[in-house]
Formats: C-alpha cells, structure tokens, sequence
C-alpha cells in the first residue's frame, strides 16, 4: 500500500481533574489496580477496533500492575491508538478528547471522545483479471460482486478481502501459476479520497493427474468410484477435500490422507495420493434417552461395517420405549454406481407400536435402491408387511385382532445440501413419501397414500429466527376400516401439535357397551354397529394437516427462547369432527383443526438441541354422550385440556 502525504496530526485535549494529578504522583494502593475505558462518538464496529488497539484494554484484560506512571505512559499513547484503529475504516483525521478520572483506591476511569471526522471515499478503482482464467466463472462472480464501489467510504478490509478472494480463488482451482502484477490502495487524506488498483495474472490452469491409492481395506475399483474427480480434469482443491469427506464417510477407514502432490510445472499436471489404514470393523453403540412422546427409551445398536471387499455392510438396532414399545430393524447394505449416495438395501423390522388406542404388531421386509440427483434424494422401495391391529373386543369394526398382509411399492423425496455426500441428516427441508397397494399385488388393502413434511428456519436478525412447519397426508382408499393402523395418520405430541399428547389427534370409533348379565357386547343385527356406545377408542384418519410457526430468540451460554404456535389434526373429512353415534347438530363436535400456543426453552448441546416447552390447547375436544354400562350413562360434553409439558432432543434450533 502507497500513500503520497504524511497523515495530518490528530489534535488532542487532555483534562484533568485536580485529584488525578495526586493520582499520578501517589504510590500503588493496597489492592490490584484498575482501568475502566469507555468510549463515545463511535458506532459499534469502530469502537470494538478501538478497544483492540488502546494499551489501556489490553493491560486491563492481561491482569497488569498498574501505577501511576504506567497510567500516564498509557494515556499519552491513546491519541496514537486511536488513530490506528481508525485508518483502516477510512476515517484519516480524527479528533480525540481523553480524560483520566481517579476514582481512588488505585482505581481510573479513561474516557475518550472520538469526532471521526471526514472519510477517505473510493474514487476510482480499476480490479481485472487477466491470462487464460480471465473469463472464468470464477472470477467473473468475484469482479461482478466487488465490495468497493466509487463513491463509499474506504475500508481496508474490503480492499484485502477482494485481493485475498482472488488469490484464494486461483490456489484453489488450479491456477497454480497466478501472480498480483498490480496490488496498489493509493490514500490521499488532505482531499480525502483513495484510489485501488489490483491486477492477477491467471497462468494457465493445472490439471488432474493419476490417483495413487495405498490402502488394503476394500476393492481399489469401489475407491475409485469415491472420487469426485477424474484425471484430466482442471484442477480443483474442493474435490480433493470432497473425495476425503465421501471416504471418512464411508466408514471403511481410519488414518485417512487424500493429499495433492507438488505441481509439476512442466506438464502443469497435479497427482494426488491417497493413503488409509482399516477401521474398526464392528461397532456397537448404546444410548438412553428420554421423550414425552416415547417416555423413557434405550438403543442397542451393531454396525458390521465391511463384510467383504466389495464394501458390503450390516447393521442391527434395537430400541424399547415405555409408550412406543420396541423396534428390531436390520440392514445389509450393497453400494453401488456412487457408492458415496447409490446403495442397494435390504432391510427388516419388527415391531410393536402403541398408536394412541390401538396396537399393532408388525413384521415386514424388502429391498429399497438409494440414488441422489443433484439436489434430491430418492428412495425406491418394495416392502413385504404383515401387520396385526389389536383393538378392543367391543370396537364397533374389526373388533379384536385383525392381520393384514400387504405387497407395498413406493418412493422417498428428500432435498439434500449441495454437494451431498450420503452423511446421515437429522432433517430435510422437504420430505414426501408415496405408497400404495392393491389387491393385484395380493394384498388385503387398497389405498395409495402421499405423505409431505416442509420446514424452513429464516434469520431475522442477529439473534432471531423464525420456524416455520407443515405437515400433509392424505389417503385414496376402498374402504378406510380395511386400512391398517400403521398405515393411519395421528396428530399431537413434541414433534406434531404441542398441547395434545402423543398422536391423541385422531378420528375415533365407538366401543359398544358390554352387557354382563347377556355376556355380550350389544350390537345390531345384521349390520353388527353398537346398540349403545359405552365409549371411544383414537383409531387414526386417513388425512393430516399440522403445521407450527416459531420465534426463537437466542440468549448467552447456548441457550434460547421461544414462544410458538401450532395448528392441526389427523381426520377422515373436511369439516367439524363429531364422533360416530353423535345426536344431531354439532353440541359434540370438534374443530377440524385443533390449536395451541406455547414457550419454550432450547439448550443446545454439542450435537443436539434439548427442548422444553409448555404449551396450552386454545380449542375445545367432544364427546358425545355414553352408556358405559346398560344401566349408567354419561351425559359427555365439550372440555379445554390444561397445560402440557413437552421434553424432546431434535437437530433443530
């Protein structure tokens, strides 16, 4: 950097208070002494600089001895500081007004008064790139986007930010060669103006050579499908770094090195070398944890990460919840094409869940093919289910046990990150699910289902966000009792409509009233619907809308609050939701919608984020009335449940 005339002096003005001038000539006091610097004039960015640069602060934050002396050195070097602090933010000729209080006890207080004074602006700047990169994308995006602009005041950081972007550019995409050939911030304080000039040579652009692999662990051919180049491609640093993050990935691995070699500067060609030694091959994890919505629950889980060397792998997981019950899930993994994001899979699962009054057991199996495409995830999957709803002897259809086998095909929508490496993500922008089945495949069911999840978090600020969340299903289906629980929407709980319990948001069915002296439950001939209803049971819909919108606000230490709102319900038609046998008119009948508000404390962890939250119902849930027994009845009614508490550990804010 140049400049044509030495910067004019900063004037000063010092008072004193006639006690400081005792203080400058007594000796040190009994305890530590200290300095408290306040600055005025200045905004917030300047005055941080400023307090970088001040002697004052950083003897203050290094805990030194302070005398009278030291007070005074310090003091006579403040105009000087300041000065320093200011430059670099355009402002040349600042005036400073310094006092220095005794506050006893060996105690100061220096207060300094900053006019910044008229800044330096931009007038003309001249940043070009020329040789064979100078049409380059690259370096287009940077010109077109430039921070310095005729006519703003002058900061140098934005001077050194473009020429480091452009050398930064160059080292990392091949243009090995590239030089500054022009590197001037020319500043002319007396007429307060400045003028900028950089200049890169690109050189040519370097190219991929031969991939050196050292390594034992699996097949060199499934290696080389991890690379995010090829040979002779131009050179680029960040596809180095994307072929390691895609093979620590993998976890076939330890001690992994994906290094370039030196330029040859002859063929202005760059070899790269791979080394890696094997990881452990089997892994095995345990963790407890702790939800309202599954109550206490714990994970065993087994990773057999390479089989063979062709990169197969295996994995088992169990888990038991105090309310969803137990899970088994196992499986065997082929990757192939990309193996970083293309896998085959053959998985199976058993498991009981408690999805609100219904049970269900569930066994299914089948393979599933993994693919990514730019920036979507897609699963295709083909699944075996045998599953078993267990409702009440009394529930008015299937009472009982009732088994259902399904042939399933379907497909999984997910947006990714760019770039997206196959790395396990807690959570998807966008989400969709597709299933369905028919009798031609030789199942007991007919229905097609979508299945969408949406969720954004926008920046409102330094320190505010704003979540928003939607849910949506809806079910094509013959007929709905024929449809299995598992295959049910349910709605409420931590993750769903905060105020209601886990998937309590749900059509219902009526349980008919059980006659002990005939032994039987009563229903009507033939049709077999109650006679008398003693009550309901949550069975699920076969549509779903919830959705939520939340402010968090941040606070120190990791921590935030926020205050929320949700919205939404699982339901079987639009409209008012009145239970089976209900009189006529809507006296028992809820909203379609169900709402709640709340507030919430967010901790967040090392990986995760521990949420707390209270949250009360705004809307009212009915009941018909009843006759529990043929010789009581219950009048039902329309009630407001109380506030809930909702503990949950989640990825998002």
């Amino acid at each position: 950097m140049t400049q044509h005339k030495p910067l004019p002096r900063a004037r000063r003005w010092h008072r004193r208070a006639p006690a400081v001038a005792v203080c400058l000539i007594a000796g040190q006091l009994a305890h530590a002494a200290s300095v408290k610097v306040e600055i005025r004039g200045v905004d917030e960015e300047l005055r941080a600089n400023v307090l970088a640069y001040l002697s004052f602060e950083r003897y203050r934050k290094g805990g030194a001895d302070l005398n009278a002396d030291t007070v005074e050195r310090l003091h006579n070097r403040a105009e000087r500081e300041v000065q320093a602090a200011l430059k670099p933010f355009g402002y040349y000729e600042p005036q400073v007004e310094s006092t220095i209080t005794d506050l006893g006890h060996n105690d100061w207080r220096v207060n300094i008064s900053i006019t910044p004074g008229k800044p330096v602006l931009i007038g003309h700047v001249d940043v070009r790139v020329d040789g064979p990169g100078e049409t380059d994308p690259l370096f287009q995006r940077i010109l077109r986007h430039l921070p310095l602009r005729e006519g703003e005041r002058l900061k140098h950081s934005d001077y050194e930010s473009v020429k480091t972007e452009l050398q930064r550019t160059a080292a990392t995409y091949g243009y090995l060669d590239a030089r500054l050939i022009r590197n001037e911030l020319v500043v002319d304080p007396p007429n307060y103006r400045a003028n900028v000039a950089l200049e890169l040579d690109t050189g040519e652009r370097y190219r991929f050579g031969a991939t050196s692999i050292q390594q034992k662990v699996v097949d060199e051919t499934l290696v080389r499908r991890y690379l995010r180049y090829h040979e002779g491609d131009p050179f680029d640093l960040t596809q180095v770094l994307r072929t390691q993050f895609a093979l620590d990935d993998s976890q076939y691995f330890s001690n992994l090195e994906v290094l370039p070699a030196e330029p040859d500067r002859t063929t202005r060609i760059v070899l790269v070398n791979i080394h890696a030694d094997p990881s452990r091959r089997h892994h095995y994890s345990f963790g407890p944890g702790y939800a309202t919505d599954t109550g206490a629950r714990g994970t065993l889980g087994f990773e057999d990460r390479r089989i063979n060397q062709h990169g197969h792998s295996f994995s088992l997981e169990v888990q038991a919840a105090q309310v969803t019950r137990y899970s088994l899930q196992s499986r065997y993994n082929v990757p192939f094409g990309d193996p970083a994001v293309e896998k085959l899979t053959l998985a199976g699962t058993v498991e009981q869940r408690q999805l609100a009054d219904v049970t269900t057991h569930t066994f299914s199996v089948g393979p599933s093919i993994t693919e990514v495409t730019g920036s979507w995830q897609h699963v295709w999957l083909l699944t075996a289910t045998r599953t078993t709803s267990d409702l009440p002897l009394g529930a008015e259809f299937l009472p009982g046990a009732h088994t259902d086998r399904l042939l399933v095909p379907g497909i999984d929508l997910a947006s990714v990150p760019k770039g997206y490496l196959g790395e396990a993500l807690f959570e998807h922008p966008f989400f969709a699910e597709l299933r369905g089945s028919h009798t031609a495949l030789g199942s007991d069911s007919n229905f097609i289902q979508l299945h969408m999840q949406v969720e954004r978090v926008f920046r409102l600020g330094r320190k505010w966000h704003l979540l928003l969340r939607d849910e949506v299903g809806a079910s094509l289906v013959s007929r709905f009792s024929q449809l299995p629980a598992v295959f049910r929407f349910f709605a409420g709980g931590d993750n769903s409509v905060r105020g209601f319990g886990y998937n309590d948001l749900s059509p219902t069915e009526a349980v008919c009233t059980y006659d002990p002296t005939l032994m039987k439950y009563l229903r009507n001939d033939p049709q077999q619907t109650c006679q008398s209803v003693a009550g309901f049971i949550k069975v699920g819909g076969k549509d779903e809308l919830t959705g939520t919108v939340e402010v968090i606000r941040d606070l120190p230490n990791n921590l935030a609050i926020a205050t929320f709102f949700d919205y939404g319900n699982a339901f079987d038609h639009l409209g008012r939701q009145c239970a089976p046998h209900s009189p006529p008119g809507a006296a028992f009948c809820s909203p379609l919608l169900q709402y709640s508000v709340g507030i919430g404390l967010r901790v967040r962890l090392p990986v995760l984020t521990l949420g707390v939250d209270i949250a009360q119902p705004l809307s009212d849930t009915c009941v018909p009335p009843t006759q529990p027994t043929p010789t009581q009845t219950s009048p039902g009614g329309c009630r407001r449940p109380g506030p809930r508490l909702h503990i949950n550990f989640s990825p998002k804010l």
